[in-house]
């Protein structure tokens, strides 16, 4: 087959998870597959090391800059097909929620979540429209759906009326790397949480739990890394209200070397997000040893399987007393270390490459029998 993949709405550094995902499936498809010929749609702000070093991946950057996002979706409605057209496409693989509206080739289209239709009230009301329309019709004109977890996939089905037929859940995987993390653990006095700073993350829960967990344990910091999103002022004028300037840290979207030091120290993990498609950062976390507490909210209490701790995002008593089960519980440490990378190898990225292409296959199949 001759599949495109578009990758415009790529802009390394500020898209947190699907930017993970994008890169780990493009490298889990190419060790796996040396047959399919595969046509990578980048922008200006994609550097050269998006897909695979083979013969059978090839970049073609595009003359757009995704962080307009004007521009960036009128050249994918107009542009990419004609690019599908020249290059006789069998099926495009769209992995960030939206596609082409009209595509001369079958289309797989990957949504991580429907956020939006869940939880407006977190997006600016400039953003709505946008993500109303583009997604919707994006999953009308796809031949398959792909949703990253049942959750999404139930989603779909409730707002988008999308048939069985047309839908396939496929799970993310973890990077191989976090075992070996696992394996020189030596954690310092911190708890550490991977997450963009936007709203339904509930930063600011745990920022007051955090608060309160320190009249106990003063010596702890907490480190949130992840992208500074719209949520981010907030975010910092709570931490100075509740006189935590000196001991929690917003480092922002840091490189994955920095990322893997931070899990190879730190004493615990916490989640406490309030929606989440999938949660890419607990099963990195389960994966590395790292004790986790995480929201009780699916999909990420079916992700941890028993290996987390568990508690309402909602109950700020629940969070305080999550953070402080972790440090005192010692059996419940040891548990959780010896549980979590157990349970993270179940999921993998060449399983989620191989069902993937599955599905691309099957896309592709189907102009024939059409």
């Amino acid at each position: 087959m001759r599949i495109g993949v578009n990758a415009l709405y790529l802009i390394p550094g500020c898209l947190g998870g699907t930017e993970i995902y994008l890169r780990s499936l493009l490298a889990a498809l190419g060790e796996i597959d040396s047959r399919n010929r595969y046509f990578v749609f980048t922008n200006r702000e994609t550097g050269p090391d998006l897909a695979p070093d083979l013969p059978n991946f090839q970049l073609l950057p595009q003359a757009v800059r995704a962080i307009s996002r004007p521009a960036r979706i009128l050249w994918e409605q107009t542009m990419l097909p004609l690019q599908a057209l020249r290059l006789r496409l069998d099926v495009m693989l769209n992995p960030g929620f939206t596609a082409p509206l009209f595509c001369p080739c079958p289309q797989v289209t990957v949504f991580h979540d429907l956020q939006h239709k869940r939880h407006p009230e977190y997006f600016r009301w400039f953003d709505l429209p946008f993500w109303k329309f583009f997604l919707f019709w994006s999953a009308q004109v796809s031949r398959l759906a792909i949703a990253i977890s049942d959750p999404t996939a139930a989603d779909l089905r409730r707002f988008y009326r999308l048939p069985e037929t047309k839908l396939r859940v496929v799970p993310l995987g973890v990077d191989p790397v976090f075992f070996e993390i696992g394996k020189r653990r030596r954690p310092d006095p911190f708890l550490l949480s991977a997450s963009t700073l936007h709203p339904h993350k509930n930063l600011d829960g745990l920022l007051r739990a955090f608060a309160r967990f320190r009249e106990v344990y003063p010596e702890f910091r907490l480190i949130a890394c992840g992208i500074h999103g719209f949520f981010t002022g907030p975010l910092v004028a709570l931490r100075k209200s509740l006189g935590l300037e000196d001991s929690v840290e917003f480092p922002g979207w840091i490189p994955r070397q920095d990322l893997y030091d931070l899990y190879e120290r730190a004493w615990a993990f916490v989640y406490p997000s309030k929606f989440e498609g999938f949660g890419l950062p607990v099963l990195e976390a389960l994966a590395a040893g790292v004790p986790t507490a995480c929201s009780q909210i699916e999909p990420l209490a079916g992700i941890a399987g028993g290996a987390a701790l568990l508690f309402d995002p909602l109950d700020p008593d629940a969070l305080t007393g999550a953070l402080l089960r972790l440090v005192e519980d010692c059996e419940l440490r040891e548990r959780l270390s010896k549980a979590g990378p157990r349970r993270a190898s179940m999921f993998s990225w060449r399983a989620t490459a191989e069902a993937t292409l599955e599905a691309l296959a099957a896309a592709g199949r189907s102009t024939v029998i059409d």
